[in-house]
């Protein structure tokens, strides 16, 4: 019988005022058998007995084929193809002439799986020493360049031991993002780790996962270099990088809400940058004994040191300009000097930047575009050909998106025609077109603008400031007699 929480504070009062078990059961109605029970504290109404399971009634031979099932898939590691207790059901009626029931099968192979396997969930606590490891990882976030909103790709790095991290973002995720997000890596915590802990991207493995994995031979030949180990996880293992992918998050939830918005990518990894050493300087992780930093500065002592040699990350081709001074570079272009038509020129395709060479001389710098048939303008590129060719300014693509629109419309006014509107744009490279532009607005509405106007603004006197000095300057007296009877000079009267 199960009691009330009343009626049992009642039969242990009773009971140690010295009320007997017969007087107790008569005044409460209840059985002698039931105030025995609970009269002496010895149990509790809320108190249940422990669920024991049955022993099961199948045969050791049985259990052991059910076991055998279970070895056999984990040896085939196919997640598509493995024993069910339907299967196992089946096997034995044919293997072994079982007899039983197919709910006794079925609940058999339900409480060996949970005997002998591990829970899906649970992991295994890890621990690193100083320098042996770091974890990365690539993430998504939503970002406005330029007012232009795009989603870009997370770089995210960080030290087994110290918790340190590094944050970058990258355009593609490609092979020359990737190698270069972990040069920079490398240079922002100041040493290489002996191990790097990855997972199976296209990026890096060429083909397998895990233990298995072939890197790629590029990412073969980075890693050669800096000297680590290369440490593949197991498909859909996140756990085996559980430090860095928290920092995915962290990173998009604290570096990137609100949505970034800046003018260039450099702009906003300087600033990413910034904060990762924020970070470090203020961060301690839970469950941590120290802080980041002091963590840090031990673990920076334990790191391999960076090779003199800087490895080229870069995507490299050797092409020249076509008859439009444009370079070709995967499916994009970009402007170079007129002068080098005709030229073998070098251009290296770098994870946000493309830099091209002549002679190992860098003559243009350009954003990294990922689009098809982007064609990418310098001004300067075309300013001597204009000079040559003025009749084509106002038509010229490379004016056209280069300069805006306030600029040709006040351009077409000069009364030197194309000519005066190429020493125009001549003295937009010079000093900026915000600063011709201000010009525009300094001169009275009723003159008309001339390049030699625009010129006497750009060279106006600077005021500077005026320091006056004090005329009275006080002269003191010096007796000379002394050095002329010295010298034996005699005194003139």
């Amino acid at each position: 019988m199960i009691i009330e929480m009343d009626l049992y504070a009642e039969i242990r009062r009773r009971y140690l005022d010295g009320e007997s078990i017969r007087s107790i059961s008569k005044v409460l109605g209840i059985s002698r058998q039931t105030v025995k029970k609970y009269c002496e504290g010895k149990c509790h109404p809320e108190a249940r007995k422990s669920y024991v399971r049955k022993p099961s009634i199948l045969k050791k031979e049985i259990e052991d084929f059910i076991l055998s099932c279970f070895e056999e898939d984990r040896k085939e590691g196919l997640k598509k193809q493995r024993h069910t207790a339907k299967r196992i059901y089946d096997r034995l009626v044919n293997e072994k002439q079982f007899q039983g029931s197919y709910s006794s099968i079925r609940s058999a192979v339900r409480e060996l799986k949970e005997l002998h396997t591990s829970p899906t969930k649970s992991m295994v606590p890890l621990s690193y020493a100083p320098g042996e490891a770091v974890q990365i990882d690539w993430g998504e976030a939503t970002l406005y360049e330029n007012g232009k909103k795009s989603k870009m790709n997370l770089f995210c790095g960080r030290l087994c031991n110290s918790c340190d991290i590094f944050v970058q973002v990258y355009r593609s995720a490609n092979e020359e993002s990737f190698l270069e997000a972990q040069q920079k890596m490398f240079d922002f915590f100041g040493g290489v780790s002996k191990r790097l802990i990855f997972d199976n991207a296209k990026v890096a493995v060429k083909e397998g996962f895990g233990i298995y994995a072939k890197p790629q031979a590029r990412y073969l030949s980075f890693s050669s270099h800096y000297a680590f180990a290369l440490d593949f996880c197991n498909p859909g293992q996140g756990n085996e990088k559980g430090l860095v992918e928290n920092l995915v998050g962290y990173a998009r939830r604290n570096f990137c809400v609100p949505v970034p918005r800046f003018s260039s990518l450099e702009e906003f990894n300087h600033l990413l940058l910034e904060s990762c050493l924020h970070y470090r300087a203020t961060h301690k992780v839970e469950g941590r004994s120290h802080p980041v930093a002091v963590l840090y500065e031990q673990e920076h002592q334990c790191l391999q040191p960076i090779p003199p040699y800087r490895y080229d990350t870069s995507k490299t081709a050797v092409t020249k300009p076509d008859d439009f001074s444009t370079v070709r570079f995967e499916k994009n272009f970009y402007s170079v000097p007129t002068k080098y038509i005709g030229r073998d020129l070098t251009v290296k395709g770098y994870g946000n930047e493309v830099i091209i060479l002549f002679e190992g001389s860098e003559i243009a710098t350009f954003p990294r575009a990922y689009g098809s048939r982007v064609t990418q303008y310098r001004l300067e590129h075309y300013l001597d050909l204009l000079e040559i060719k003025p009749r084509s300014v106002f038509n010229a693509r490379p004016v056209k998106e280069t300069v805006t629109q306030e600029l040709l419309d006040w351009g077409a006014l000069l009364p030197g025609g194309n000519r005066e509107m190429v020493k125009l744009l001549r003295l937009c490279v010079d000093y900026g077109e915000e600063r011709i532009l201000s010009i525009k607005h300094r001169i009275p509405p009723h003159i008309v603008p001339t390049v030699d106007i625009i010129r006497s603004y750009l060279h106006e006197p600077s005021e500077t400031q005026v320091i006056y000095l004090n005329q009275e300057i006080p002269i003191l007296q010096t007796d000379l007699t002394k050095y002329d009877r010295k010298c034996g000079v005699a005194a003139h009267e």
